[in-house]
């Protein structure tokens, strides 16, 4: 018998014909002799009358804000209504259920409120419950703070209350049920074979999700591997088996290129140093980091210096780098097309395959990256699609060639 942590998305509660599918995962579980515990985001997506956005829109107020606190219990509405309503149709199915909140099942959170990080688990009282032989249901996206004020953990919150209570109560796997039925190696919107993959390791899967990639929370992900906890994404619509994420081993050894990903909403700058001051070139990076903004694609030489900011972070940048006095430029539109697998290491070749193949199709690269498990290219939004599709496509050539 093993104890499973369901999750269903807003998609999959916001209706009775889907919840009645849901029921059916749940009640799949339980003939297998598994112990359930179940974790539900609000009802649908915004527009929806229960779903997060639309709660937001409730109080919006752009001449008196809604303090924070406040905010997040007004939010945390709309999982308790889907717990709710999922208890009692489970009732008429002959279960005995029990809902609890975030707070309520042990998730102990620190106040920052909106965006709040778990810092404890305490779940006897979810214990309690699952030795009555109760179901539990535990609204997702929300925890409590240590004197007992509602908290929510911000976008993709209820993927990482799932992995939180897997890992408060020892779990052997965590499901999160989507409208989805698995990872894919890319935007199938994009990329029209792109296909589900059956393993994805810990850290390809949030090298992905950071990188533009909807796929599940990285927190959820790295509360997960904390404890070694499997994850399967699957969808509650259909019987494909989904996506396992877990430690690498031997069933991901001969695949090289993992997924593909883009981000937009990329500005590059170059900042020239003619005379080659250190000093004041550090000065410019702390008063950049003062205000709170992020670098990324970062190479800097005594003379010259360039990397690239969130679009949003792209005026202030600027601002600061002209007050500096430092000459600059700007590549305003560009998108970050990301290379994810957890064979790449110490392959030689890699990279040059990707200039090769980005630069037969007239792609420009404007500066490149890596990491163990990711080569990033940095390019022009307008070449995105085409660049995902090509750099695909040659993975998929390499994978048949391997398995050839």
């Amino acid at each position: 018998m093993s104890l499973i942590i369901q999750k269903f998305g807003g998609t999959s509660v916001a209706t009775p014909e889907a919840r009645k599918s849901v029921r059916h995962k749940i009640e799949e579980a339980v003939e297998r002799g598994d112990t359930v515990v179940v974790t539900v985001s609000a009802m649908g997506r915004n527009g929806a009358p229960y779903a997060t956005d639309t709660l937001l829109g409730l109080a919006d107020n752009d001449k008196d804000p809604i303090m924070k606190s406040n905010m997040d219990l007004l939010m945390s509405c709309g999982e308790i209504i889907s717990a709710v309503t999922l208890a009692e149709e489970l009732k008429k199915d002959g279960y005995e259920t029990t809902v609890l909140t975030g707070g309520q099942a042990g998730i102990i959170t620190n106040d920052d409120f909106g965006d709040a990080r778990i810092i404890d688990f305490r779940p006897e009282n979810m214990k309690k419950y699952i030795k009555e032989g109760k179901l539990v249901i535990v609204t997702g996206f929300q925890g409590m703070t240590e004197d007992g004020r509602v908290t929510t953990l911000g976008r993709g919150g209820s993927d990482t209350s799932a992995s939180a209570l897997g890992v408060a109560l020892d779990a052997d796997m965590v499901e999160i049920y989507t409208d989805v039925e698995g990872i894919m190696t890319a935007d199938p919107g994009v990329v029209p074979d792109a296909r589900i993959l059956d393993f994805v390791t810990y850290d390809e899967v949030c090298n992905l999700a950071t990188q533009g990639a909807k796929v599940i929370h990285p927190r959820a992900v790295e509360l997960a591997k904390t404890k070694n906890i499997p994850l399967r994404v699957a969808s509650t619509f259909s019987d494909a088996r989904g996506t396992i994420i877990k430690e690498r081993d031997d069933s991901m050894r001969e695949r090289l290129i993992t997924g593909i990903t883009a981000l937009s909403g990329i500005v590059q700058l170059y900042i020239k140093n003619e005379v080659g001051d250190q000093k004041r070139f550090s000065e410019l990076l702390v008063d950049i980091a003062d205000e709170g903004i992020s670098l990324d694609f970062i190479n800097i030489c005594p003379r010259e210096a360039v990397f690239t900011v969130k679009e949003e972070d792209s005026d202030r940048a600027q601002e600061i780098i002209r007050e500096s006095g430092f000459p600059y430029s700007v590549v305003g539109d560009c998108c970050k097309v990301s290379e994810v697998g957890a064979n790449i290491q110490g392959v030689p070749g890699v990279m040059a395959k990707i200039m090769t193949a980005l630069t037969k199709e007239g792609i420009e690269v404007l500066q490149t990256s890596d990491s163990y498990t990711t080569i990033w290219c940095l390019i022009r939004n307008k070449d995105k699609d085409k660049a995902v599709r090509t750099l695909h496509a040659l993975f998929k050539e390499e994978e048949n060639k391997t398995e050839g």
